[in-house]
């Protein structure tokens, strides 16, 4: 298992599932900050057509390319679904925002070989290792 520092280090396509417009939200300015230091953010959101001017996917299923790593900005209840999903498009890394816990989407993660993240912000990660992807 790669720790959470090496599995950002090592990801360049980021879907972030429940991305949202809302600019006062961690689902927002999160994903944004990522973006601005240069990791590439596909919005997964069936709700709304972009964010942050980037084109949204309804689901996992629906991304264009393979992704590096599967953000969630769910419920816990939620996750377990998304893991599932993130299982199915052989993601190699799902990470469940701070505050997120579920012993069944680790447990799924686990069993399908991808690496597992949960109760991390992935903006504050990425400043303690001050990661970067800017060249």
């Amino acid at each position: 298992m790669r720790s959470a520092q090496q599995i950002l280090a090592e990801a360049n396509v980021i879907a972030v599932v429940g991305a949202s417009r809302d600019p006062y939200k961690p689902s927002h300015t999160v994903p944004l900050q990522m973006l601005r230091h240069g990791w590439r953010i596909i919005p997964v959101n069936p709700f709304v057509d972009e964010v942050f001017g980037v084109p949204t996917v309804p689901t996992l299923a629906d991304l264009p390319e393979p992704v590096d790593l599967v953000d969630i900005f769910r419920p816990a209840h939620d996750a377990v679904e998304v893991v599932r999903q993130a299982a199915a498009i052989k993601a190699p890394a799902v990470w469940l925002q701070s505050g997120i816990v579920s012993a069944e989407a680790r447990r799924i993660a686990e069993e399908a070989g991808m690496d597992y993240v949960e109760d991390r912000c992935l903006a504050v990660e990425r400043a303690v290792g001050q990661l970067t992807k800017l060249t």
